[in-house]
């Protein structure tokens, strides 16, 4: 880069005061400030895409690391479930008596909860014992009007 101290940038302004003339200097000195804003900006973005270009290699190559992978912990994934499926193809030839467990139905009153605690605790604390339709806790706790 150019090395540009005090003394030459006032080199530069009094042969540019003496060329250009005092009339015409700030119109000068203004589209040059424009310009070399111009130049910086299109420099910063000439970096920033070199940046987003890198940064896009990498993606890519961490991409494609990761694809690797996937397809590696895939690929011991199926063996290890074709090595269990015929371990069990074989078990299940060599055992031809075996019955699968029958079905249990669940329970009708499944939603209730069973605890040890005593229904007079239970009453004394508000805990409920049974379920309650939506209507009838809305009556529960609708406030009784004085007749």
């Amino acid at each position: 880069m150019l090395d540009l101290g005090l003394d030459k940038l006032a080199l530069i302004g009094a042969v540019a005061l003496i060329v250009i003339g005092p009339e015409k200097l700030p119109k000068v000195a203004r589209t040059v400030g424009h310009m070399l804003g111009k130049a910086r900006r299109y420099v910063a973005d000439v970096k920033a895409e070199v940046n987003r270009s890198m940064e896009m290699e990498e993606l890519a190559k961490a991409r494609q690391q990761f694809q690797d992978a996937a397809q590696e912990v895939s690929q011991t994934l199926h063996s290890t479930v074709n090595e269990a499926q015929a371990g069990l193809t074989d078990n299940w030839t060599a055992d031809p008596d075996w019955q699968p467990t029958p079905y249990k139905p669940r329970r009708k009153n499944w939603r209730v909860r069973r605890s040890n605690m005593p229904v007079w605790f239970k009453q004394r604390q508000g805990i409920k014992r049974q379920v309650q339709s939506g209507a009838a806790r809305v009556a529960r706790h609708r406030p009784k009007t004085p007749r």
